[in-house]
């Protein structure tokens, strides 16, 4: 255990898994003796995205919840040198993360990139999987098969970019950083934004343009996050691996979120036996916007499941 982070409501602290080649962390709380729900993020955020949720977690109160970091976000540690973000390998990570914790069958709640890689591992390890909520994500990014050459063609060079890792900023730069390229308010990029940065020695890094009187942060996630990835799933591939989900499954979405939403329904839902969608006010976040509205629907789906168990 790491720390523990001081917030309104129940206490969340820090934990690390060990796995064979690096160290994942997450944000927890509840009674360790309860069942887990497991909480995956998205594209560089951070387990802090879902730190409102567990903020208002009396709600589900016999359930601990595991908001994890993703490798190379938040806390836990970047991929080796050589290594790169394939989509795949984070199903890889749930596998041994599953394997050291010695989960059955759990709950899994995650948004965007993270509901996605979830999609693939509840498909590919059902027994892993009690039940699954997606949150403003449905179905798999894909792209058609004669776009295959370009695809590899832009992921091979977006390697070779230098990225500037030693450029300083403050915290407000960050979170205007983050709230220019997101839907997200001020005080959840914060959240999401803090998680995401580690403070430096103004000496040694790039800081024109920033009082030097000023705490200076580096972004902690890792540069190569930012690379184009070498491979898309066809269409039919797609669906062929989400059609394998076969754990209850719902979607919750914000009206104002991600169109591919939309358009996963249009493409993935036909090869679902059950599905059960709620759409809520807001945004691509909308799990940090409407807690107050999303637990109750959780705590309902996952008592509708151990009753019909």
């Amino acid at each position: 255990m790491a720390d523990t982070k001081q917030v309104d409501g129940p206490q969340i602290d820090e934990l690390s898994y060990q796995l064979d080649d690096l160290t994942l962390t997450a944000l927890v709380c509840g009674n360790k003796n309860h069942e887990p729900v497991l909480c995956l993020h998205g594209y560089l955020d951070n387990a802090a995205s879902f730190l409102p949720l567990m903020q208002e977690s009396d709600l589900l109160a016999d359930r601990r919840i595991i908001a994890l970091d993703w490798p190379g976000h938040g806390h836990s540690d970047h991929r080796s040198a050589g290594a790169h973000y394939h989509f795949f390998d984070y199903v890889g990570d749930l596998v041994a993360l599953f394997s050291l914790n010695d989960w059955q069958a759990i709950d899994i709640v995650a948004h965007s990139m993270g509901a996605m890689i979830a999609s693939a591992f509840s498909a590919a390890f059902p027994e892993k999987v009690k039940s699954l909520t997606l949150i403003d994500s449905f179905g798999f990014i894909c792209a058609p098969e004669e776009q295959m050459t370009d695809q590899l063609r832009r992921g091979m060079l977006s390697r070779v970019k230098s990225a500037n890792t030693t450029r300083a900023f403050t915290e407000e730069m960050a979170v205007k950083a983050r709230l220019h390229v997101s839907d997200l308010t001020v005080e959840h990029a914060k959240l999401i934004v803090q998680r995401s940065l580690v403070e430096v020695e103004p000496k040694s890094m790039d800081s024109v343009g920033v009082d030097s009187a000023s705490v200076l942060y580096r972004w902690r996630s890792d540069p190569r996050l930012r690379s184009v990835s070498p491979y898309r799933l066809s269409l039919k591939q797609g669906q062929q691996l989400f059609s394998d989900i076969k754990c209850p499954l719902q979607l919750i979405y914000g009206d104002k979120g991600m169109k591919m939403v939309i358009t996963g329904l249009k493409n993935f839902s036909s090869g679902v036996n059950k599905l059960k969608t709620t759409k809520l006010s807001g945004g691509h976040h909308v799990h940090m916007e409407k807690t107050e509205e999303l637990l109750p629907i959780l705590r309902h789906f996952f008592s509708e499941i151990k009753t019909s168990v």
